[in-house]
């Protein structure tokens, strides 16, 4: 029986954890910060739980175009409904921690051990976790990533905050000054818009989300302005002070935004310091990520590694994918390598942006020669009769074949519309067989078969 140590109990972690037991391995998992690691308790759980609010919310204040309204008096639907942050908060922790319990009980009803500890390596087949040594066959490291820090502006959980403190917070931010246009700074300033706040963007690019789609990224720009959020582009932090009750954002051009409230947002550091990786072979990159291959190998024989501390794709689903993939090649099982080319993934904003496969921007560089075609939601009569006018799906396919090699959905929940084109790119279907298939009338979904036709290849 193989003996297999995980060290790192989120995604990566626990679905690895799984795969093992399925295939006959002995499993240790290692774990200091509770299973389901960031993705369940500080990050993707919590944060979409938080979002789930702030899209009922969105709703109800545009609801007046279909005829919907909440009376109290007052003639502004936004006056209309408030929000009790501390039982939002409160349920945002609980669901978290439900998950979190889910999981280890589903693990232990795997017979897989669990260790309350911090794991290091002293050789490639030795986990060390305190006074106990863990001889292993197999180790993962699955050990995440936490937020950046800007220097000089330490988070304090009370004023300035990380999207990890977000959910201690009593009550609703006056004003918050979202230091960060990537995606977890786009997903809470739209959030915390919606629930009321009045928040302030700021941006070191051109634009929000400079890694999205440029179509995209145009579009909640424009929403974010006419919702009355301030994006500051070309606007880089210097520094972040607390002042008073209050806070105040330095930019590097000696402007000073002023608020209640700021959320860093400027990306993530692996968690792979002190571990003894290096002493034991594993290869870190420069910014201290552990360099992987396909199938999740590290340079050192036997270890592995999944999940934010590779910084492939810093997504939940990818890091479960690649610690599935890390247990099938090391247990001799089947393996299909890690395709970036078909990854999914979706930004929370509302409206929400789903990608899969090629970009535009790939597209735009010379890098690919495929065709695209582009279908906006207010054509659609579905998006229509739900008062949707903001998005628009695009496709792209292989001029020669029709193959679909990509796509982008920007719409209300586009994290479910963009499946069946995650499908198309993965079985590599033609334009004319996404085309072909039904579609229910009236739909979004429609909008996808509309794109797939407007790619037509005439034989």
């Amino acid at each position: 029986m193989a003996r297999v140590v995980i060290i790192g109990g989120g995604p990566g972690g626990y679905e690895a954890a799984s795969a093992a037991a399925q295939l006959g391995a002995e499993v240790t998992v290692v774990d200091s910060d509770g299973i389901g690691g960031s993705a369940v308790l500080t990050d993707c759980v919590p944060s979409k739980t938080l979002i789930a609010t702030a899209e009922v919310m969105t709703e109800v204040v545009e609801a007046g175009e279909l005829g919907l309204r909440v009376d109290d008096g007052d003639d502004d639907p936004a006056n209309s409904v408030s929000v009790e942050f501390t039982v939002v908060n409160s349920r945002v922790k609980a669901l978290a921690a439900a998950q979190s319990d889910g999981i280890a009980r589903r693990l232990a009803d795997e017979k897989i051990r669990l260790i309350h500890g911090r794991g290091s390596l002293d050789g490639p087949e030795t986990v060390v976790v305190g006074d106990e040594r863990l001889e292993a066959d197999v180790v993962l490291i699955a050990t995440g990533a936490r937020p950046r820090i800007l220097p000089g502006s330490e988070p304090d959980g009370e004023r300035i905050l990380t999207w990890e403190q977000v959910y201690e917070l009593q009550e609703l931010p006056e004003k918050l000054i979202v230091v960060g246009s990537g995606v977890t700074g786009a997903e809470f300033a739209s959030a915390y818009d919606a629930l009321g706040s009045e928040v302030v963007l700021v941006s070191s690019r051109d634009r929000v989300l400079p890694g999205e789609d440029a179509d995209a990224a145009a579009v909640l720009e424009d929403v974010f302005r006419r919702r009355g959020l301030t994006v500051l582009g070309r606007s880089r932090a210097e520094s972040v002070k607390r002042q008073g009750d209050g806070v105040v954002v330095t930019l590097t051009d000696g402007r000073t935004v002023h608020g209640s409230h700021a959320l860093l947002a400027v990306g993530s550091l692996p968690n792979t310091e002190n571990m003894g990786l290096v002493e034991s072979g594993v290869s870190l990159d420069d910014g201290g990520f552990v360099s992987v291959d396909r199938v999740s190998r590290t340079s050192s024989r036997g270890v592995y590694a999944a999940g934010d501390c590779t910084g492939v794709l810093m997504l939940a689903s990818v890091a479960a994918m690649q610690g599935r993939i890390a247990m099938s090649h090391a247990l001799g099982d089947a393996v299909a390598p890690l395709d970036q080319s078909t990854v999914s993934s979706n930004v929370f904003t509302a409206p929400e942006i789903a990608t899969v496969g090629l970009t535009q921007a790939t597209l735009d560089a010379g890098g690919s020669t495929a065709m695209v075609a582009k279908v906006p939601l207010a054509d659609n009569a579905r998006a229509k009769m739900q008062g949707v006018r903001d998005g628009f799906v695009k496709l792209f396919c292989l001029p020669n074949t029709g193959i679909v090699v990509g796509g982008v959905v920007v719409a209300p929940r586009a994290s479910e519309l963009i499946h069946p084109i995650s499908l198309a790119v993965a079985g590599r279907l033609t334009v004319d067989q996404v085309a072909q298939a039904f579609t229910v009338y009236p739909s979004v979904t429609g909008s996808i078969a509309e794109a797939a036709r407007r790619l037509h290849l005439r034989s």
